[in-house]
């Protein structure tokens, strides 16, 4: 029994159910629980960036020992199965439709990156499916390939002229350029944001089984409901006839939130062959196949008037696609990016542009934010470039700029709605706690020790994303106990015990007699899966809607065993008006089982929220650089948030410090390189520089709320807001540290030989 239960409702720092078990080792991944006996699978890929396949004979490798099946482009297509992948599409600025080139499951006819699927091989061991593939034969002719972040170049697929994936704007440019030519002031930067790998601590992964004439696909992931639908469809079965389930998931941060090849393979293979059939993704197999994020250059302006006023705004972008279209990815840094163009400015003037370019690498698509941090990310850069180059104080010029707290609701410049804020009160709060006027002499105490100490703010909104429809149900299943359903997935964030804490406040069931049933298409027939910080905003929802209707439902049943007229509800008790009669819900649940009420031991409600909820905060990062070495190291982090109404103040500190770290990593240790040749040169983690524990210091967090008025809680949600903050925060306080010695520009990743090499006036590409 947790000490905790009954105890607390939301708005508690009560710590997390789960941790026990993931503690303890008793956590439900998926390489734990793969069916006893499950053939393993081995993808073949892909060890060339563009090649045309000339030969691929798998001959020997099904005579192998132990294979059971080896699959490729030409087996699928026998089986029946359309060799593509779906993806969405954004339109042009001229009203057509991105591009859309193939993505197969398999590689047919070429080869478009390092790491692409070309065989899958199934057999009793994994060594023996190792083993089988050393035997298939594969040629190919090198084509030249196209690595440059930039239109043109080798062409990739016929589809898309000069590589433009898709070519997007949104704005006014022509009044935008009209306000540039009346303007007192306009500032111009480059602004680079560097490819991360998600690196998700477990690997991606999936096994399926037959269950009689059912498929079951249990992967790791962060929703079931999009999964099931284009199994279904691509392997022709009915929907009814599919499962999907994920278990718990170590890691997501989007990444896992797409199909991949590897999925479909295997379903197909356990459907095939009427045995289960796993497969676990290596480290490596997935720094080469899982979607990246980030890759993309902007080009950002601003044109203010005389007081300093923001009067118009304009960026030009180039993402980076990878050689593919990812699910989502045409839409990532375009139109998700723009819900918060402005961020927290009152600026009505705008012109964005953003083009998508394929390149011979992996693809990209939504990472920790999903085009928030990316559009945060330049605004903030570019607002300290500006208050630098016109001689004025950045805290000063936001403050200018602010959106105020009497303008709301406000409606942006690209159709978003904020609903509250108050901006004004939380950069004071944030000034304060980071003590800023002691950072003078931090400053020059570091000077003394021959550091280089520099400071950077960024305030950043963002836009709470995926469906706003969710549902919630929750059966009583007798002894005390009861079932919550929930249509979000946990990827680590911690919804077992926020669903409990909500359900116990709004019914009074012990938090110890709630069980939370997540990921499962077949207990759960709705849901939206986690993504874009909406898990506890939508589902809290629904979740309160449900337990308001649970108690209205069982109020007539309640009066009638104890012979009133009516009772009353109040901290979790149902109560006689003029008596001492009482009785709990969880009492009153056992007895209309008793009674064969079986109707009230269920109930379910869907709720839509009416508006989004946009998160907001400022994050104060100090660092220092050694000069001798270019090492630089986060010092002291503070973060001020509104999220509006906390349901675990925790939790969120919790969201928030990992958030920060990956954002502090990105910007600091991580960094996506391929060679000219298209070679993954950061594949393992001996190359790949993962954030530790020794290059992040304290984050400091506080809650500053402004509830709300978009959702019945009041909340705004928190999952993304570390990183959407972290980035420029930590890239400005760089540019800070080192302004002084005549550097003017830097870009991340800010590795001792990069920023060495700037204070010594060599010009160091990314590494």
């Amino acid at each position: 029994m947790n000490s905790q239960a009954t105890k607390f409702g939301t708005s508690q720092p009560i710590r997390r159910f789960e941790d026990a078990r993931f503690l303890t080792g008793e956590g439900r991944y998926l390489d734990d629980i793969a069916p006893e006996g499950a053939l393993y699978a081995y993808v073949f890929r892909s060890s060339v960036a563009h090649g045309d396949i000339t030969e691929l004979d798998v001959a020997d490798a099904r005579d192998a020992d132990g294979v059971h099946m080896v699959l490729t482009a030409q087996d699928l297509e026998a089986a029946g199965i359309k060799n593509r992948m779906a993806a969405s599409l954004i339109k042009n600025q001229d009203g057509s439709m991105g591009a859309d080139p193939a993505r197969p499951l398999l590689a047919t006819g070429r080869v478009r990156f390092v790491g692409e699927p070309i065989a899958v091989v199934i057999a009793d061991t994994m060594a023996q499916a190792k083993d089988a593939a050393d035997l298939i034969m594969f040629d190919y002719d090198d084509l030249d390939r196209s690595m440059a972040l930039a239109p043109g170049g080798p062409t990739i697929h016929p589809e898309a002229p000069d590589n433009v994936a898709y070519d997007w704007a949104v704005g006014d440019k022509d009044a935008t350029e009209a306000a540039f030519s009346k303007a007192a002031h306009t500032t111009k930067v480059d602004i680079g944001d560097n490819r991360v790998i998600a690196n998700a601590m477990e690997p991606r992964g999936c096994y399926a089984e037959m269950d009689g004439e059912r498929l079951h696909i249990c992967y790791s992931g962060q929703g079931v409901w999009g999964t099931k639908s284009s199994i279904a469809k691509a392997l022709g079965l009915a929907a009814e006839d599919v499962r999907v389930t994920n278990p718990d998931v170590g890691g997501g941060f989007g990444m896992k939130a797409f199909d991949y090849p590897e999925y479909f393979c295997v379903a197909h293979a356990a459907h095939s062959l009427g045995k289960p059939v796993r497969w676990q993704a290596e480290r490596t197999e997935s720094m080469l196949s899982d979607n990246g994020g980030r890759d993309l250059t902007s080009t950002v302006e601003f044109a203010f008037d005389k007081d300093l006023k923001i009067i118009a705004y304009r960026v030009d972008t180039t993402s980076n696609m990878g050689a593919y279209n990812s699910g989502f990815a045409q839409f990532i840094q375009s139109d998700l990016a723009s819900r918060v163009l402005m961020g927290v400015y009152d600026v009505q003037t705008a012109w964005f542009r953003n083009r998508g370019v394929y390149t011979n690498t992996t693809q990209v698509d939504a990472y920790r934010g999903a085009g928030r941090p990316e559009a945060i990310y330049v605004l903030e850069r570019a607002m300290d470039y500006a208050a630098r180059e016109l001689g004025v104080d950045a805290m000063d010029l936001r403050r200018r700029n602010f959106i105020s707290a009497d303008q709301f609701p406000y409606d942006t410049v690209t159709g978003e709605t904020y609903d509250v804020g108050d901006f004004h009160k939380v950069l004071k709060r944030a000034e304060t706690e980071a003590d800023m006027q002691g950072f003078a002499a931090r400053r020059e105490a570091a000077a003394k020790e021959g550091k280089l100490r520099g400071v950077g703010v960024c305030y950043y909104i963002e836009s709470i994303l995926g469906s706003p429809d969710e549902t919630a149900k929750v059966e009583f299943t007798g002894h005390g106990t009861a079932k919550l359903f929930v249509g979000t997935q946990s990827n680590g964030q911690g919804h077992e015990t926020v669903y409990r804490q909500l359900l116990h406040e709004y019914t009074g069931v012990p938090l110890d007699a709630i069980e939370i049933v997540q990921g499962d298409s077949d207990q759960i027939k709705h849901g939206g899966g986690t993504g874009g910080s909406r898990s506890v905003t939508t589902q809290g929802t629904a979740i309160k809607a449900t337990g308001e209707s649970i108690i209205d439902r069982f109020k007539p049943f309640v009066a009638d065993q104890l012979g009133v007229d009516e009772v009353a509800f109040e901290d979790g008790t149902f109560r006689a008006d003029g008596s001492n009669m009482v009785m709990t819900l969880i009492e009153a649940a056992d007895k209309a089982a008793e009674a064969g009420e079986t109707d009230l031991l269920t109930t379910s409600q869907s709720t839509t929220l009416p508006g989004r909820s946009f998160p907001n905060g400022c994050h104060i990062c100090e660092l220092e650089i050694d000069p001798a070495t270019g090492v630089t190291r986060v010092v002291k982090y503070t973060v001020v948030d509104d999220f509006g109404v906390l349901m675990n103040p925790m939790l969120a500190e919790g969201q928030v410090h990992g958030g920060v770290v990956q954002g502090i990593g990105q910007a600091i240790t991580e960094n996506v390189v391929y060679d000219e040749d298209g070679q993954l040169l950061t594949a393992t983690f001996m190359d790949y520089g993962m954030p530790r524990a020794d290059d992040v210091p304290m984050i400091a967090f506080y809650s500053e709320p402004v509830p709300s008025t978009a959702n019945v809680l009041g909340m705004k949600g928190c999952g993304e807001a570390g990183t959407v903050g972290a980035l420029a925060a930590v890239a400005n306080a760089a540019l800070d540290a080192m302004w002084d010695q005549g550097v003017t520009h830097v870009d991340m990743p800010f590795t001792p030989h990069r920023v060495w090499g700037w204070l010594h006036g060599q010009a160091i590409a990314a590494e």
